[in-house]
């Protein structure tokens, strides 16, 4: 198949993600939740996951940016990395890469049309994200990696990447979010998180609660290295473009490396990180990779600087942990001027959590309220409705429904003091991101 064909053939299969082609009422993942599809798709392709050790990741915050750094690491030490990761911002293909680079559409349409021409052999077809993950398999045995950087699209016990072998899981938090599908407080989601840690593998867990430790812990994994007691960050300051941060590991201390990511959660984020690469290697990463790995890792969309006087930034913090801790992130490295939020999020959001979490100024801030470019959209008038509900002036809060429109209304006529700032989906940053960087 050509690109085209084989994006069009992909669309076709339901997306959990999005909704499309799951039939009203009906909900798989939570009423028949099964490995099943994936397990037989991947037989059809030989088990190519059985083909290299993966560092597989779940959490409710800070995966994508987790197994990033995690991959720059790996390389830096001179590994083959195969990274998976979702959803993806502006192209498919972001979702699969290899040492660091995205795929391009005419590989993705390559592994495609190999699943196509055994679809026909399964009983039950498989779901746009269980493809997905299959062809990130599939290519990753066949360059042979040395290792794979596997992050898990929803969950962890049902989740199609749990067909990895890995000696090595990661956590980073368990927060609530998807509770329609993972269960309706943090220990249900803990539970679903903790499917991923296999026994006897190594567990690196950022997740600090006492109450949701034991839940993990209870898998048996080999080892467990948890956050704040065999790991942490022992020095985090802002600097120019990014942050410089002391890491201290079961292997030793890293001090004053620099981070080009922006807020201090990255800094947890990198030490969690840090520590499952030097699980995976079995010892301390050189100085020398961390000064690399940390100086060159890159997280579109996630505190992303794309524009400057005035200042534009982009985060797909789409939960209430998440937008709080950009907010934590904006005040302390970019206080100043007016501010302008350009928000959509998704249905199944409360309204006023969202707004409460990114806690505007009545005085110096402006709401756009918009559509994230999804079935599920929550519509942004209820948004804005939130928005007057905590105190901003009417003409303080605009909706404009295109994300396109919303970014450019957001952005005219600025003062270089000023700032914009776009949140609240994935789907509204990747949008933007065409519009402000393009493709």
């Amino acid at each position: 198949m050509r690109p085209a064909e084989a994006l069009a053939w992909l669309d076709a299969h339901v997306n959990l993600e999005t909704g499309v082609g799951v039939p009203s009422g009906v909900d798989r993942r939570r009423h028949s939740p099964t490995l099943a599809r994936i397990e037989a798709l991947t037989a059809l392709l030989g088990s190519p996951q059985l083909e290299f050790p993966a560092i597989h990741l779940t959490g409710t915050n800070g995966k994508t940016s987790t197994a990033r750094i995690l991959t720059a690491l790996l390389l830096a030490e001179g590994l083959s990395v195969g990274t998976y990761s979702s959803p993806h911002l502006q192209s498919v293909g972001e979702r699969i890469a290899l040492d660091g680079e995205p795929i391009d559409e005419v590989r993705l349409a390559e592994l495609l049309t190999r699943i196509a021409t055994i679809e026909e052999f399964l009983d039950d077809r498989p779901s746009y994200f269980e493809v997905l993950t299959a062809a990130a398999l599939d290519l990753f045995a066949e360059v042979a990696v040395d290792v794979a950087v596997v992050e898990v699209g929803l969950g962890g016990t049902w989740d199609a990447t749990s067909v990895v072998r890995a000696p090595v899981a990661v956590v980073t938090n368990v927060g609530l979010d998807h509770v329609e599908y993972l269960g309706p407080d943090r220990a249900s989601i803990a539970r679903e998180k903790a499917g991923i840690v296999t026994e006897g593998a190594t567990l690196v867990l950022g997740e600090r609660d006492p109450d949701l430790v034991p839940i993990f812990t209870a898998r048996r994994p080999g080892r467990t290295l948890l956050a704040g007691r065999d790991y942490s960050v022992v020095g985090d300051r802002l600097a120019i473009g990014g942050r410089a941060i002391d890491v201290a590991t079961p292997w030793g201390t890293h001090r004053d490396a620099f981070l080009a990511l922006h807020g201090p959660h990255q800094a947890e984020n990198a030490a969690t990180a840090l520590v499952a690469a030097e699980a995976f290697l079995g010892g301390p990463v050189s100085e020398e990779a961390v000064e690399a790995a940390f100086a060159s890792v890159r997280s579109p969309g996630r505190l992303e600087v794309v524009g400057r006087r005035p200042l534009v930034l982009l985060d797909g913090a789409h939960n209430p942990d998440g937008l709080r801790s950009l907010r934590a992130a904006l005040d302390e490295g970019f206080a100043g001027g007016a501010r302008t939020y350009v928000v959509g999020v998704l249905a199944g959001r409360d309204p006023d959590e969202v707004i409460a979490a990114l806690a505007p100024d009545p005085g110096t801030t402006t709401i756009v309220c918009c559509r994230p470019p999804s079935p599920r959209a929550l519509d942004p008038e209820a948004l804005a409705a939130a928005a007057r509900a905590a105190g901003l002036p009417g003409d303080s809060v605009r909706v404009v429904p295109e994300v396109a429109d919303a970014v450019r209304v957001a952005t005219a006529g600025l003062d270089e003091d000023e700032q914009v700032v776009v949140t609240g989906s994935l789907y509204v940053v990747g949008a933007a991101r065409a519009v402000l960087v393009g493709a």
